[in-house]
């Protein structure tokens, strides 16, 4: 409640056909569950440095998630941002000789630089300095005070600077956060405490009437066993850190970091000022964190949002940890890979392919140079480069790069449609989540198309008048598939995507849409197609 008014109440699921079970808040107005958009949302990232490959991971799943849904047609929100409060922050500002906002402003922009890198889109990005944020964190925390459901006590005990988070001793691995492996500190301080501990059954019974509301399996698991063992309340506020929202109800204190995060994701649709917008966009359809901050996603922010009446989110998708060399990135092990280590060998394109491709959406990954190289060389350079390179050399060299708009109906075009079809159905792999597996369908059209051209031989047929006609209708078969790949491997590689369609002479964009009509095979157009240079040049390596 806000000044003794309900927020929003939570009610019933749907099904909807494409996005699953959705939720809604069934008020007075449109209830949620089919034309409201996609919101899709990474973590925010403290900004402490630039980004790694395990950060990068996330946004880049994320990204392609939100192109397939355009694809279809949706209408999708895609956030991202930085955490920007906290004592690590504070800290990291008191070194450097400057205020904590200067800090933030210098390096927030690490985080643009490396999602243009990427050609990661999003459509909002939020700080948590952001006025509309501080605004929102006041209100929602105000909504759950008045609710009763805080209150004051002394908090003594373990404390990680690096997670911002309270630990018990139990959690501790020697005295070390389980997730830093550095020791803890120490606090004593009067705090305002959430009353957690009220809403262990709520939350069992969400889950277990909504089992998607947690991903994979082993992480719902994870959180039902956690929150079956008791839920103790949780500090929300500091008393002896400036840097922060000051809560509503009594200015010495500030949010503690987390309950201020996790509130960016209902900031950034509406909340404050905008309740139209707010209903049409919330709750999201996917949180998508990593499996260490995945008790705040599951536990803590369903908890908040329960006390403030507001409808939880669709899902939790969580993923694990990126691994180099079977160990986690960290600056301690002098071990982290940046997306600017890779991307001037293998390009925006072949970085987003490697990692959704190789690296499962749910376990842990691990990542290597040599497995980057072969992944490339063989499916990018080898396969569909080629397929590419060599059927738009085709067209150029028997046909000008004008090839007639003729249909191929022959036993021969079979195989090469049935592989679209297959595709096409595939690509839905990238709406839950499953990259790794969308991706193995797309490369059955290019296995299928690069077969279509070795068993046709358009360079035998050239060789004679009379098999002008089938010359034009195998060629024609061939740019078709091509112009069918730039569409399905968009989500994936939109600058290749958005080459080659320029390459196939054709107007607009691989990403227009909607897929059920511009990813089905057909005939290709009569354009004038151009081969350009190898979309994937080959990596050579020294072994």
């Amino acid at each position: 409640m806000v000044d003794g008014t309900s927020l929003s109440p939570s009610t019933a699921y749907r099904f909807h056909p494409d996005r699953g079970w959705c939720s809604g808040p069934g008020g007075p107005g449109l209830p949620y569950g089919f034309d409201p958009m996609i919101y899709n949302t990474t973590p925010i990232y403290y900004p402490n440095d630039r980004p790694h490959l395990g950060t990068a991971y996330t946004t880049l799943v994320a990204d392609a998630v939100a192109r397939y849904w355009r694809l279809k047609g949706e209408q999708v929100f895609s956030l991202t941002g930085t955490d920007e409060h906290g004592l690590k922050i504070a800290r990291a500002a008191e070194e450097r000789g400057m205020t904590p906002q200067e800090w933030v402003d210098s390096i927030v922009g690490r985080f643009h630089e490396a999602w243009d890198l990427l050609d990661i889109g999003y459509d909002d990005f939020i700080r948590t300095t952001d006025e509309r944020h501080v605004r929102s964190v006041q209100k929602l925390l105000g909504a759950i005070h008045a609710a009763g459901d805080i209150y004051e006590a002394r908090y003594e005990g373990p404390y990680c600077v690096s997670c911002e988070a309270y630990y018990t001793e139990d959690e501790l691995d020697d005295g070390s956060c389980p997730i830093h492996e550095r020791p803890v500190e120490t606090h004593a301080e009067d705090n305002y405490f959430f009353r957690l501990s009220a809403y262990g059954d709520r939350l069992l019974a969400h889950i277990a009437e909504h089992p998607h509301f947690v991903t994979p399996d082993a992480r719902r698991n994870e959180v039902v066993s956690f929150i079956e063992q008791g839920l103790d309340d949780i500090s929300i506020s500091r008393a002896n850190l400036s840097w922060g929202v000051p809560l509503p109800w009594d200015d010495s204190h500030v949010a503690y970091v987390w309950s201020d995060a996790l509130i960016n994701y209902i900031s950034a649709a509406g909340f404050l000022d905008d309740p139209a917008r707010f209903e049409s966009q919330w709750p999201a359809w996917a949180h998508l964190v990593g499996k260490d901050i995945v008790r705040f996603h599951a536990v803590i922010w369903p908890a908040m949002l329960m006390s403030a009446g507001l409808p939880l989110p669709r899902q939790i998708a969580t993923h694990g940890f990126l691994l180099v060399g079977g160990a986690k990135m960290s600056k301690s092990k002098a071990n982290q890979i940046l997306p600017d280590d890779l991307v001037p060998t293998f390009g925006p394109d072949g970085y987003r392919y490697h990692f959704l491709r190789d690296v499962s959406f749910g376990p842990d990954g691990n990542f290597s140079w040599e497995g980057m190289v072969a992944r490339y060389n063989a499916d990018l350079a080898n396969d569909y480069g080629n397929l590419v390179n060599r059927t738009l050399n085709l067209a150029e060299r028997f046909r000008g790069g004008e090839v007639p708009a003729v249909a191929a109906e022959g036993a021969e075009e079979a195989p090469l449609r049935a592989a679209a079809a297959e595709a096409l159905e595939a690509l839905a792999g990238f709406g839950e989540f499953r990259t790794k597996q969308a991706l193995e369908g797309v490369w059955l059209l290019v296995r299928a198309a690069n077969a279509f051209i070795e068993s046709t031989e358009p360079w035998k047929l050239a060789k004679d008048e009379a098999h002008a006609a089938r010359l034009d209708e195998v060629l024609n078969a061939g740019l078709e598939a091509l112009r069918v790949l730039a569409i399905l491997t968009w989500p994936a590689m939109p600058r290749a995507g958005e080459t080659l369609w320029g390459r196939l002479g054709l107007e607009g964009s691989p990403g227009d849409g909607p897929l059920a009509e511009t990813a089905v095979f057909g005939v290709f157009p009569a354009v004038t197609v151009t081969k350009g240079d190898p979309l994937f040049p080959r990596i050579e390596t020294d072994a």
